[in-house]
């Protein structure tokens, strides 16, 4: 199940200047270049909201969707719409509804 931050969301508050976002282009960032950035300009500027939504836009290793998960919860990856698809091909469909046994607590 992919989900997808662009189509569900509208954009967040920004907190780059115009003077650095166009710098940022300037020098070659990628979309998902500018996503991050904007995630830090918002997390600076105090916006957990915005920097979460932010983030959220970006392209996330599998990985650290993983750690997320363990971090915060399925449904908060599911709510702020995070695209899963690169985790969905590591470690298969419905991962965020299963069990994961790195994160197992051991009694």
């Amino acid at each position: 199940m992919m989900t997808t931050a662009t189509t569900e969301h509208p954009l967040p508050k920004s907190y780059l200047t115009d003077a650095e976002r166009n710098r940022r282009r300037a020098e070659g960032s990628t979309e998902n270049g500018m996503f991050l950035a904007e995630s830090r300009a918002a997390s600076k500027a105090g916006d957990e909201d915005a920097s979460w939504a932010w983030l959220a836009r970006a392209e996330m290793p599998a990985h650290a969707l993983r750690f997320l998960k363990h971090r915060r919860g399925a449904e908060f990856i599911r709510a702020l719409g995070f695209d899963t698809t690169l985790a969905d091909q590591e470690y298969g469909e419905g991962w965020l509804d299963r069990e994961d046994p790195l994160y197992k607590l051991k009694v």
